[in-house]
């Protein structure tokens, strides 16, 4: 499901972040991962490929939302807020409140204690920003 594909993808950005490799050689790493034939691949490169590539572009849409630098972030939050950046502004199929439920499930699974609290306040700015008619909407 879109789960183990964003869980991948994480895997994949996080190891980006800490060591700059290219996309192709990390997505090359990640097939080996036990389980990788369960998740839906083309979401999977969707989300490695396409967030990597505008990495700059979904700093600078999380960024007037942090309080911190974007490199104060941990490797893990920055990854969560990227890829979910990625799914925000690119994927509107994806109705933004699953996108935040994703994200913070990823940061209760491998982000700090309340990683996913900080998580979940940035993504509900980000949203509204990324996703205005269908935020507005929702009273």
């Amino acid at each position: 499901a879109g789960g183990e594909a964003r869980e991948l993808a994480l895997q994949g950005v996080y190891q980006w972040l800490l060591s700059g490799e290219d996309a192709g050689a990390i997505q090359a790493h990640l097939t080996e991962t036990p389980g990788f034939e369960k998740a839906d691949v083309a979401h999977f490169e969707t989300l490695l490929h396409g967030t990597i590539g505008a990495a700059d572009e979904l700093d600078a849409l999380v960024a007037p939302h942090l309080d911190r630098k974007v490199g104060e972030l941990s490797p893990v939050e920055h990854g969560i807020l990227m890829l979910a950046a990625f799914e925000l502004s690119r994927m509107a199929e994806i109705p933004y409140r699953v996108v935040i439920n994703e994200a913070v499930e990823l940061a209760k699974t491998y982000g700090g204690t309340d990683g996913y609290k900080y998580v979940n306040g940035v993504l509900d700015r980000v949203a509204v920003r990324a996703r205005p008619h269908e935020t507005t909407a929702r009273g």
